[in-house]
């Protein structure tokens, strides 16, 4: 079975459309009403969608964890996610699907930046290019469109995947949800429109990606999170303690100041570098303890 799930808030405008476009390509829509005040709902369901309602707006995150719980109780084998605002095009999907049917991918992104056809806002694709880089350095994994919401998995992703994250950056989730579950990821060229400007603020939506990012580095990949600033903290107490002892050489007095710099920061950037080290390794048992358990 093939499920398209589209979360929506909101999006009475386009949600009938986006709909009835996709049933042409998918078994079954899946409509995830996240706490929307308008008529997404009942327009959505009027298109032939299955409609999930949340009472209140959780975020994109938690609407997509109600549509893969749905996905698995349909025993889906193919999922495809794409917005309700029209910024999809539901004819791309046998596109976006096509590494999957083909065995190639078990999970597929349609990247707006692989043919350059999507007319993207200017503050849109240094922004997007700020967060695929982060994203990619600090997931271990390599996209040209880490945010893009137009993706396809695989029943091998859709049982082994499940999000922590309850806002925008679910997406930069998924890369380290990838690497963490050996899931591989593949891009497709589509085309992304943009009919209507963003109902929330650029700024606010960014710091809300980048908090997502941060939080997940430090839970997936503690020992860059901490260990990597441990380093270059204690490499500079030393640097200030080298500083003290050449201070000492020449004028034969204590550098009282710096020494103490010098004790702070190495004190400090070994504790970072320790907790790195100790969450790394508590991480790495708690993966063995559920992969025992699958077995």
């Amino acid at each position: 079975m093939l499920i398209a799930i589209i979360p929506a808030y909101n999006e009475e405008r386009f949600i009938g459309s986006v709909v009835l476009k996709a049933r042409k390509y998918v078994d079954t829509v899946m409509v995830i009403d996240d706490g929307s005040r308008d008529l997404t709902a009942e327009i959505a369901q009027a298109a032939g969608a299955i409609v999930i309602r949340h009472e209140t707006n959780r975020g994109k995150g938690v609407a997509l964890n109600s549509g893969f719980q749905k996905a698995r109780e349909l025993d889906a084998q193919i999922l495809v996610i794409l917005d309700g605002d029209g910024q999809h095009r539901p004819e791309e999907i046998p596109i976006v699907i096509a590494p999957i049917i083909n065995g190639e991918a078990d999970i597929v992104i349609g990247s707006r930046y692989l043919d350059h056809k999507s007319s993207v806002p200017f503050f849109r694709i240094w922004g997007h290019k700020a967060f695929t880089s982060a994203t990619n350095w600090l997931s271990g994994t390599h996209l040209t469109d880490s945010q893009s919401g137009f993706r396809a998995f695989s029943k091998n992703a859709i049982q082994k995947i499940n999000f922590k994250s309850k806002d925008f950056s679910v997406e930069s989730e998924m890369q380290f949800l990838a690497k963490q579950q050996d899931l591989k990821l593949i891009e497709v060229p589509v085309v992304i429109r943009y009919p209507d400007q963003s109902k929330r603020p650029v700024i606010v939506h960014g710091a809300s990606v980048l908090n997502g990012i941060l939080r997940m580095v430090g839970q997936h990949r503690p020992l860059l999170f901490f260990g990597g600033p441990g380093v270059i903290v204690l490499l500079a107490g030393l640097l200030w303690g080298a500083q003290v002892v050449e201070i000492y050489n020449h004028k034969h007095e204590l550098a009282t100041g710096y020494a103490l710099i010098s004790v702070l920061l190495s004190v400090i950037g070994t504790l970072s570098l320790f907790t790195g080290i100790i969450l790394h390794s508590i991480r790495g048992l708690m993966i063995e303890i559920k992969e025992e358990i699958k077995r």
